[in-house]
């Protein structure tokens, strides 16, 4: 019996040992193939990557540069600094200026261009820092002549700020007045004209007064002018025309020297910051 259980149990044995050798024979196989087809996916893969890898460019290209529209934008998180402010300052032998016209002057009529025509004006415009005399040449530009005396009989120019003063730093050398609002984009008077009288060579001497207008339009010069304090060269604008000369400042420009060497206005960095104001004009025919 011992032996029959002995022999019985080994044969039970045998049989129980020989079905988990084979449930772990085929469990290897399996692992095998798993391991067969993970291979397979990773050298798949690998094989992906090493292809783009070689085709793809060394970099992204870079994004396009935007044209910078003025070297004075900040760029994005730079920090500026604040516009600087300076209170303005009467010089001696001034007087505070008045307000600019509430109601800009709208004269009634155009110019007589013939009546200005072959002649000489004098012309005086008195301002809060004293007068300053021009001649005017209607020989030359007698459309710029013609709208000065009509403007000048209307008295369109009084109480209107000298809004405009150019130096070292902008590389021309002028005070411009005759926006009655003192701003610059005032109405105007309700009428052009084109220009006159360039110099050939683009310098504009010492002395001399002329026209400010549009830049792109020959056509707009209206009532603005300017002084040039000392000589200036003016390229032609972008539509091949300069700026009117129609007068030579004959005394006074004294008064636009001490005004230029108070300097700009830091606040608007266009105003003088000695202001100062044309409180009327006459002109008179010379004989």
């Amino acid at each position: 019996m011992a032996s029959i259980r002995a022999g019985s149990g080994a044969a039970v044995g045998n049989a129980t040992g020989t079905v988990p050798a084979q449930k772990e024979a085929r469990s290897v196989r399996d692992k095998q193939a798993i391991f067969a087809v993970v291979g397979v996916l990773v050298v798949v893969a690998a094989f992906v990557v090493a292809a783009n890898l070689l085709t793809r460019p060394k970099s992204d290209p870079p994004a396009a540069t935007p044209t910078s529209q003025s070297s004075a934008t900040p760029e994005a998180g730079a920090t500026t600094s604040a516009t600087p402010t300076a209170t303005p300052k009467v010089l001696a032998g001034c007087q505070p200026v008045p307000k600019p016209q509430a109601t800009p002057k709208k004269p009634t009529g155009t110019p007589d261009v013939a009546a200005a025509k072959g002649k000489t004006f004098t012309a005086t415009i008195d301002t809060t820092c004293g007068k300053i005399t021009v001649e005017l040449f209607g020989t030359k530009a007698p459309a710029a002549v013609s709208s000065f005396v009509f403007l000048s009989k209307n008295d369109y120019y009084a109480d209107s700020p000298c809004h405009r003063l150019t130096g070292q730093a902008q590389g021309i050398f002028v005070l411009q007045c005759g926006d009655s609002t003192g701003t610059g984009s005032g109405p105007g008077p309700g009428y052009h004209y084109g220009v006159e009288n360039v110099p050939s060579n683009d310098v504009y001497k010492r002395g001399v007064l002329a026209m400010a207008r549009k830049s792109g339009d020959p056509n707009s010069n209206s009532d603005q002018f300017f002084i040039v304090y000392k000589d200036t060269t003016l390229p032609k604008s972008g539509d091949g025309s300069g700026y009117t000369v129609f007068g030579q400042v004959t005394s006074g420009l004294d008064i636009v020297d001490k005004i230029a060497a108070a300097g700009i206005n830091p606040s608007d960095q266009t105003s003088p910051l000695a202001p100062i104001s044309i409180l009327g004009t006459t002109t008179t025919p010379k004989a």
